[in-house]
């Protein structure tokens, strides 16, 4: 593909994944926009919303529009789908990218995500940046190669959970690079992306509290998960009066979900402060139960990292934000309310119900056509067509292993990302129709 289709390419797609938000009428909300509109647009500081996407979200002019942002990361996400296809298939034209771009609108949740004013959609950049710059970019220019870690430590950077999965996909590079020496790995570029996105977390955070740190709210996530899990309640029936801790008295009033504790008016974390509160006991009980429940420990951690794994419904939360979020807009972006309330998604238009009917089968397929990608490649000992499969499968594991132990599952952390196993299915489809079929026999 010459350069001028390749633009011509990023552009058409970029157009396809701002679609649905075009139809929409305006850029997609999620429960949590209205945190990135205090903290970027008015300066606020909120521990449970990262200081990078919402100071990006002020760079790209989020107060006089949302569009730029939504733009910016459908370019990006269009940059590195083409790019990766590229790789994979040399040969690519211009109408089939298309197609493949199209067919994933249609099959999987990406356009969704890329028009959402929502760092979601930033963790399949983190995960096929890491694919670029460990497998692909050696080759590239000095420019394009620092481009690509850029996006990649924006994106790392966007959401303390992509954080974690670049961090993941580092050691899972280095260990492939000690038992795979045939295939030709490059740390420096992706190590350069994640210290990237550790300077950013650090200066956004100085710039908007003036102290240095990498997260406050992590416990509070964390406890939120162990009180779902009962893991919480089992420790003040055993421990409490002795231990001292303050839950002691409201022991047998706990909530039983982690969004309640977390998000509920009449939660007892609220009345404590919320994530500006104080987590010294939080810390404490967390460490207390998990010396004492190590095994429950485990036992729990695995089993929602798993039932992450698996749940990836499109649609998570993006329902009518009117009464939400129309207070955040009155303070931050008044110019953009009347957009706002006349979008679709504002009027209660949307239904996922029958959506999710195509999405999830295919996610559940696509799964499988990866596995069976990967198993092929590995038998075959193509190194080389092993690599971006086996990069998504690490990148779904870990991803389900971050959001499910440090947080509680949710469709949309797992469906953020779930269009990737479909891409990787359909380029080796286009590169041989005949992946998929069972390989004959040889006899004798």
């Amino acid at each position: 593909m010459r350069a001028a289709e390749f633009a011509l390419g990023l552009l058409l797609l970029t157009l396809l994944f701002l679609a649905i938000a075009l139809w929409n009428g305006f850029p997609l909300v999620f429960y949590d926009t209205g945190g990135y509109l205090a903290e970027g647009l008015q300066g606020a500081f909120l521990a449970e919303r990262s200081p990078v996407y919402s100071l990006l979200l002020f760079a790209t002019g989020g107060a006089f529009s949302l569009w730029p942002m939504v733009a910016l990361q459908a370019l990006a996400t269009a940059w590195f789908l083409a790019e990766s296809a590229r790789a994979e298939l040399p040969n690519l034209s211009l109408s089939a990218l298309l197609a493949l771009a199209l067919g994933l609108m249609l099959a999987t949740g990406i356009g969704w995500y890329t028009a959402q004013v929502e760092p979601d959609c930033m963790a399949a950049l983190v995960i096929l940046g890491g694919y670029l710059l460990f497998f692909r970019a050696a080759a590239w220019s000095p420019i394009r190669r620092m481009l690509a870690i850029i996006v990649t430590g924006l994106a790392a950077a966007s959401h303390p959970s992509h954080l974690g999965l670049i961090a993941g996909l580092l050691l899972a590079a280095c260990i492939m690079r000690l038992f795979f020496r045939a295939l030709p790995i490059k740390i420096l570029p992706a190590l350069g992306a994640f210290l990237l996105s550790l300077a950013l977390i650090l200066a956004s955070n100085y710039a908007l509290t003036r102290q240095v740190f990498l997260t406050r709210s992590a416990p509070s996530f964390v406890f939120g998960r162990l009180m779902q899990d009962g893991i919480i309640k089992r420790l003040l029936d055993d421990t409490c009066p002795q231990s001292g801790y303050r839950l002691c008295a409201a022991r047998h009033h706990l909530k039983t979900r982690a969004d309640a504790w977390l998000w509920a008016p009449d939660s007892p974390f609220r009345a404590q402060g919320g994530f500006h509160g104080d987590h010294t006991e939080e810390s404490r009980m967390i460490a207390d139960s998990m010396a004492r429940y190590p095994l429950l420990q485990v036992r729990a951690a695995l089993t929602e990292s798993i039932r992450q794994f698996f749940t990836f419904k499109t649609g998570d939360g993006i329902e009518s934000q009117e009464w939400i979020l129309k207070p955040e807009f009155e303070k931050a972006a008044p110019a953009q309310i009347p957009a706002y309330l006349a979008a679709r998604q504002q009027q209660g238009h949307f239904r996922f119900a029958v959506l999710n009917m195509i999405h999830v089968p295919i996610g559940f397929l696509s799964l499988l056509g990866l596995a069976l990608v990967l198993n092929q490649a590995l038998i075959r000992r193509n190194w080389e067509e092993a690599a971006l499969p086996g990069l998504v499968l690490i990148a779904l594991i870990g991803n389900a292993i971050i959001c499910g132990t440090f947080s509680n599952p949710h469709d949309r952390y797992q469906s953020r990302i779930i269009w990737l196993p479909s891409l990787v299915l359909a380029l080796a489809q286009m590169r041989n129709p005949r992946t998929l079929r069972p390989q004959a026999e040889s006899g004798t």
